[in-house]
């Protein structure tokens, strides 16, 4: 009988622990249960007689399934025990019914006189209830989760007041090209284009620090070291205590839209170019006409000078050139209609390649290798511009392996809609200050160039609601990508070499 509690108070302190919605248990030194309630003898199935005197463990995990719950329950304990401490922790057990239960427990350790561990004391709150209740939600933001990770313009990363990456998800494995594991604790430096000064992660974090949050539209890096547009949010990232412990970055890859906008903004400006080119080749052509047939009545007098009529047979040639020239302006200023019928697009490519030889390229050796793919739906073309781009785009290829190469062909079927016309050389490359330039009305790489070609290719390919594509890299070489709706319930049978 204890000398501190009356019996009535012990037997209400009894009651109370018996009747009480906790697990109780208090053990011996050697685990085995001396005394527990009711509620320990509910989730066993078994009578506290049954219990009393029995191992803890085999009392809370009677099923061998549980091992490993078992060894971080007993973790806890042993700890509690060593050190003569308090622990709190959650863990599930299994019940008579071979339901899990989950468990908030409380492990307190009483320690005798002697300062000796006398026995353990167990205290759990039964939680299953709770769990469930939060199942819904933790589902709804697995949910969640895994739409923002499916969208795949979207990066979310976060950085500690080092600037070191201490999450890295929502799409961001994809976007960058980092893994996970690789990235996470490097400075957020990786992904920061050093040559911007508005993407340098020092002038964002001052911003953030100003106002709470920033946006801009800037430049990020992937791993491979290729730039990209992106619209980039910054915010403080706050304890519960609302001190700033970090900061978040959402990143929104904005790659197909810039695309987007720079169609059209060179759409306008051909448009705009076109019309200046066609009055200029009119005011042009007018005394054009008059100096050639001044010099063809010159050239064909009978008493010329030597010196004169070769002097008058050069200014004939530039004359000539000049019409040609002017003829290029007048074509790509006012398209022809198009003539749209079926077309292979490896026929025309078979047919196109002969006509080279009527070309004066380079005497160096250029291997042609064709990848032709066989049963290519049809598309619907205009016969003649196709050709005149697939001779301008080889003549190009050829030109840029002054000292030989190769030169790779290759058709496909591109997601099922485009039949993909891929033109590779080994050659010169083109610089990446060119590029957007390239299909602009009188520019050229080219030393004698006209800066016409490709201005009138680009005109024709998305006249055929194609697209044009390039990748270069100087002294390796370029790859013109080219797709073309196929035409609807039309298959092709052409061969493939």
């Amino acid at each position: 009988m204890s000398p501190f509690f009356s019996k009535e108070t012990e037997k209400l302190l009894s009651k109370l622990v018996e009747d009480a919605n906790i697990v109780f248990l208090y053990l011996n030194t050697n685990g085995n249960v001396a005394i527990c309630n009711k509620k320990v003898a509910d989730i066993a199935g078994k009578t506290k007689e049954d219990i009393v005197g029995k191992h803890w463990l085999h009392v809370l995990y009677h099923d061998i399934d549980t091992a490993i719950k078992q060894q971080m329950f007993k973790a806890v304990l042993d700890d509690s025990i060593t050190y003569k401490r308090s622990n709190n922790f959650e863990g599930v057990i299994v019940d008579a019914n071979n339901a899990e239960r989950f468990i908030s427990w409380s492990i307190t350790p009483i320690i005798g006189e002697s300062g000796a561990v006398e026995g353990i004391l167990f205290i759990g709150n039964d939680i299953t209830a709770l769990k469930e209740r939060e199942l819904p939600l933790r589902k709804i933001d697995d949910t969640l989760k895994n739409i923002f990770t499916s969208i795949k313009e979207y990066a979310l990363y976060v950085i500690n007041l080092d600037g070191n990456i201490t999450y890295y998800g929502m799409g961001s494995e994809m976007l960058f090209g980092w893994k996970k594991n690789d990235i996470i604790f490097k400075h957020a430096g990786v992904l920061h284009a050093k040559d911007n000064a508005n993407s340098d992660l020092p002038f964002i974090l001052e911003q953030v620090k100003k106002s709470g949050e920033f946006e801009l539209e800037t430049t990020l890096v992937k791993k491979d070291g290729q730039s990209f547009p992106v619209i980039l949010t910054a915010s403080k990232f706050l304890d519960t205590e609302g001190k700033t412990t970090g900061y978040i970055f959402m990143a929104k890859d904005v790659t197909e839209r810039k695309k987007m906008e720079y169609q059209i903004f060179q759409s306008e400006k051909l448009a705009a170019i076109g019309q200046l080119a066609a009055g200029m080749a009119h005011e042009v052509n007018n005394p054009l006409f008059v100096i050639s047939g001044r010099l063809e009545v010159l050239l064909g007098q009978k008493r010329l000078a030597v010196k004169v009529k070769e002097s008058l047979e050069v200014m004939s040639q530039q004359a000539d050139r000049i019409r040609r020239l002017v003829d290029r302006m007048l074509k790509f200023s006012r398209q022809a209609p198009l003539r749209l019928e079926p077309i292979n697009i490896n026929d025309v490519i078979e047919n196109v390649l002969p006509l080279l030889s009527y070309q004066k390229l380079t005497s160096a050796k250029i291997d042609v290798e064709k990848e032709l793919l066989k049963d290519l739906p049809l598309i619907k073309g205009d016969l003649n511009q196709l050709q005149e781009v697939f001779v301008n785009l080889f003549v190009n290829a050829y030109q840029s392996m002054a000292s030989g190469g190769k030169l790779t062909i290759k058709t496909s079927n591109y997601q099922g809609n485009y039949a993909q016309v891929t033109i590779s050389d080994t050659g010169c490359g083109i610089p990446q200050q060119s590029l957007k330039n390239l299909f602009m009305p009188f520019f050229s790489t080219k030393k004698e160039g006209t800066g016409l070609g490709l201005s009138i290719c680009y005109n024709i390919i998305k006249s055929h609601n194609g697209s044009v594509d390039i990748e270069t890299q100087v002294n390796k070489g370029t790859t013109f990508i080219i797709r073309l709706p196929f035409a609807k319930s039309e298959k092709g049978g052409g061969s493939a070499q």
